[in-house]
């Protein structure tokens, strides 16, 4: 009976001990893709929809208690209220055309949340897509670039690298700023260079974070003018993502181009003279072998 009961009792542990480590190795699974799905299929519950529709109700359009409504949440959408507390924070240092942008924007956006809340799915990517949206259409509609382009330095100020991750509202606000012209794009580039090697050190040194500096682009742009603005097109049109070309690269499209223009300036003069040189030499042979045949 002793036996028996030491035999069940190491098996327990046995079966503990493999559990644990399977535990241990399916949390290390679950980080790489199933949290990827979760939070796909993540929804608001019900009780945080009612919440923040009652709280969208009560709040004004004037100040950020709307955006405060979206604080706390199962989908974990925040920034909005930051974004808001910092623009009305820095609101004295911009000039009367920044100004009143900022009080169009939110209360665009204010106005936007309530009614369109209340139409989205409770899933977590729609309900961020819709904020994402929501931001973008205000930021344009109330010309966000015409404003920050007088207001570089402010709105640099604003920007923290730490706001940056996860992905949120902050992100869609400095992809929006990186596309209102070169000045602004430089300004907020070296900004989250800068706060990047403050926190990452070396790490953000060696890597291309963000976008490059302006002797760096010179050099790109001589080596690839394919990717150069055209004469025509607009201050704030992003640069296609794709990597400079290097040397090798370069002398490989070269070596190309110059083969095709060449292989193209060969190309009329190869017909006429296979044709000038094949029709004579095979009559006679032919006229030939006949009469070697009737001999």
């Amino acid at each position: 009976m002793c036996v028996k009961l030491t035999i069940g009792v190491l098996l327990m542990l046995t079966v503990t001990q493999h559990g644990d480590a399977t535990e241990s190795t399916g949390d290390v699974h679950e980080t790489s893709q199933e949290r990827l799905l979760n939070v796909q299929k993540r929804r608001l519950s019900l009780q945080n929809t009612a919440e923040i529709q009652h709280c969208l109700v009560g709040a004004g359009d004037v100040g950020c208690g709307m955006f405060e409504c979206f604080h706390n949440n199962s989908c974990e959408i925040r920034g909005l209220h930051e974004i808001c507390m910092t623009f009305l924070h820095h609101a004295g240092k911009f000039d009367s055309q920044g100004k009143s942008f900022i009080k169009d924007a939110l209360k665009c956006m204010a106005h936007g949340l309530r009614h369109k809340f209340s139409c989205v799915s409770r899933k977590c990517l729609a309900v961020k897509e819709m904020v994402f949206q929501l931001q973008r259409e205000c930021y344009v509609k109330h010309n966000l670039c015409s404003a920050v382009r007088e207001n570089v330095n402010v709105m640099v100020e604003m920007i923290h690298f730490q706001d940056l991750f996860p992905k949120g509202p902050h992100v869609e606000l400095v992809n929006i700023l990186l596309g209102c012209g070169e000045e602004v794009r430089a300004a907020i580039a070296q900004r989250i260079r800068d706060q990047c090697e403050q926190n990452w050190g070396a790490l953000c040194a060696s890597l291309s974070l963000c976008s490059l500096s302006h002797t760096e682009r010179q050099g790109v742009s001589t080596l690839a003018p394919a990717f150069t603005t055209p004469h025509k097109g607009s201050a704030n049109t992003l640069p296609p993502a794709s990597r400079p070309l290097l040397e090798a690269d370069v002398e490989q499209v070269w070596t190309h181009g110059d083969r095709d223009k060449h292989e193209d300036h060969l190309q009329p003069s190869e017909p006429r003279s296979q044709d000038n040189s094949t029709q004579p030499e095979t009559t006679p042979l032919r006229k030939s072998l006949n009469a070697t045949r009737r001999r």
